[in-house]
């Protein structure tokens, strides 16, 4: 029991703030990648590989942080996260050689799997009617922590700082940022509660086991919208730790406040719009809306759908946008790409608990393990030394998104989308029958 009687709406708020600092030390590290550059002399190309590393352990880690929150409940595993975040987030000002920072950084980066804890947290609390909307506010305001980071450490610790403990000013930030992730730790274990009711906490207890989790991992419900959450959360993702270091290279711009500024009006656009994307989903769910009439009756994937669509075309427009030489026009494209990421990540876990609402847990933790790895590959496209400029990569990703519409496309068509939750790329299983997969 907490030291605080915890409400469903105390403990959204509590999984938000979580949330939205692990973002922004997750990112901590993009205002900063010129002076470590210069410090560590790195080429552009290892700035790309660097921004790529901070999502290389969130695929596993969210899978299995899902279903640890499941077993051992939500503030345990997320103040067990915070801390170790925050201890090796100190261990890394102290690092003086690059390959010994590389590794401490990759451990911060694991911040990025509490997204899954907070997401199963927020679900124990809240009824199936409204749980769309708290979590996309959970989603939506917690994404923002990276829109946070640009904004505000850049000024609190820009190339004038001169603390006690260092010169530097990355240095400083990840100290403090530290020192603040393991006290965040601590009250997370003080106040957070597993669960509205003991019943609610055993039957999610009681309900994790491999085999269940294999089978909901290979639906194809899950596995349609673990592939659109890559080319949506895992552009963010990417977006987040590149566009400073694209306004910077691609534009000339030297003010690194100014560079963070403008990549920061993409992350506010993916993260505080996100809540839209799942109310649009809810709102065409209740008034039986259809937008596509090739999706008849499949309201909520119609919506996921356009979504996807938007940021193809937005990705599209950006390497555009970039050619015309105009930095505002990057900056305002930018910022319709994060609007487009908005759009389908709150449609697409809008439709994670509709589709499977025993198991929105483990399917969380399956889409948004996976749909990492969109920030993981992306942006060795945006830094890839064989494309003439730094405007090419967005067209680049954009064509490997194409096959992912498709896909959901599929999926999406009433007679499958109506079993997408029991038919699956192994096998299904409904009311103890095991069916080939793919039968109807």
């Amino acid at each position: 029991m907490g030291l605080i009687k915890m409400t469903k709406y105390r403990t959204l708020l509590l999984a938000t703030i979580g949330f939205n600092f692990s973002f922004l030390i997750w990112f901590s590290f993009a205002p900063f990648t010129g002076p470590m550059a210069e410090e560590f002399g790195l080429s552009t190309a290892e700035i790309g590989i660097l921004a790529s590393s901070a999502i290389w352990m969130a695929p596993f880690g969210r899978m299995l942080t899902g279903w640890l929150s499941d077993k051992f409940g939500a503030p345990a595993i997320f103040a067990i996260v915070l801390a170790y975040v925050g201890v090796f987030s100190i261990g890394s000002a102290f690092a003086q050689d690059y390959s010994v920072f590389f590794v401490l950084r990759l451990i911060v980066a694991t911040a990025g799997i509490t997204f899954v804890i907070g997401i199963q947290h927020v679900a124990e609390w809240f009824e199936e009617e409204n749980l769309g909307l708290a979590e996309g506010i959970y989603a939506g305001v917690g994404n923002a922590g990276a829109a946070g980071g640009a904004l505000i450490l850049p000024r609190v610790f820009g190339s004038g700082w001169n603390g006690p403990l260092f010169s530097t000013n990355w240095r400083a930030t990840f100290f403090y940022t530290g020192i603040v992730s393991i006290l965040l730790a601590i009250a997370y274990y003080t106040l957070g509660e597993a669960a509205k009711s003991e019943a609610k906490r055993q039957a999610t207890k009681e309900d994790t086991n491999f085999k269940g989790w294999l089978h909901t991992a290979t639906r194809y419900g899950t596995v349609v919208l673990a592939a659109a959450y890559i080319m949506s959360f895992g552009l963010e993702l990417s977006m987040n730790g590149w566009l400073a270091t694209y306004y910077r290279e691609a534009f000339n711009q030297d003010n690194l406040v100014i560079a963070s500024t403008f990549a920061a009006t993409f992350s506010i656009a993916a993260g505080l719009l996100r809540p839209f994307g799942g109310y649009g989903s809810d709102l065409l769910a209740r008034k039986e809306k259809n937008l596509l009439p090739f999706f008849k009756g499949q309201y909520r994937e119609q919506w996921t759908f356009l979504g996807l669509c938007f940021i193809v075309v937005m990705m599209f427009a950006m390497t555009l946008a970039g050619l015309s030489g105009v930095l505002m026009n990057a900056v305002v494209i930018g910022f319709l790409v994060g609007t487009g990421c908005a759009w389908a990540e709150g449609a697409i876990f809008a439709q994670v608990p509709a589709m499977f609402p025993n198991d929105s847990g483990s399917v969380a933790g399956v889409v948004g393990g996976v749909g990492t790895v969109g920030g993981i590959v992306y942006p060795l496209f945006y830094s890839a030394p064989w494309l003439a400029n730094l405007h090419l990569g967005y067209s680049v990703a954009a064509v490997t998104m194409i096959p992912i519409v498709l896909l959901s496309a599929w999926v999406f068509q009433p007679e499958i989308a109506k079993v997408a939750n029991t038919a699956g790329f192994v096998g299904s299983t409904q009311e103890g029958t095991t069916v080939a997969s793919g039968d109807d």
